[in-house]
């Protein structure tokens, strides 16, 4: 296990099961946690997955990455799209950068539909529920590869 693959999750995600499971569905952040985490160790990497509803702890975990981590996934929730701090501490990593979202903010309120987080990203996955973590996993994986080679 050489990779290193940091998932953040911002405000809010603690709540999944509980809050919009028509848009969110009914799994938990801990099944959440379970199905990147085997998608990790099937890309042979080692994940550490955290959640915050605080800006500031997430900046610091983007910040910890920049040395500790050999790819990042992001879900950082409602700071998507209000937080110019998240944006700035993922514009210094030189690491691979998903963005991920469970629903797709295309499809819903238009304040949705401006990520700060994506010019920061080297891509999105959005719209496709937990599966999308499992997609991010391999993307970063891959970009990673792409990188060493």
């Amino acid at each position: 296990m050489s990779l290193t693959i940091y998932c953040l999750n911002g405000p809010n995600l603690n709540l999944l099961g509980e809050r919009e499971p028509a848009v969110y569905g009914k799994g938990t952040l801990a099944d959440l946690e379970k199905l990147t985490q085997d998608a990790a160790e099937e890309a042979d990497a080692k994940l550490i997955f955290r959640q915050s509803n605080h800006e500031g702890e997430l900046v610091d975990w983007i910040q910890e990455a920049r040395r500790q981590a050999g790819g990042l996934i992001i879900n950082a929730g409602g700071y998507t799209h209000t937080s110019v701090a998240i944006h700035d501490a993922l514009k210094v990593l030189t690491i691979p950068v998903v963005e991920v979202h469970l629903s797709n903010p295309g499809n819903r309120e238009e304040f949705r539909h401006k990520s700060l987080v994506s010019p920061a990203a080297s891509g999105v996955i959005a719209g496709f529920g937990p599966l999308g973590y499992r997609l991010a996993i391999e993307a970063v994986a891959a970009l990673a590869e792409q990188k060493r080679v």
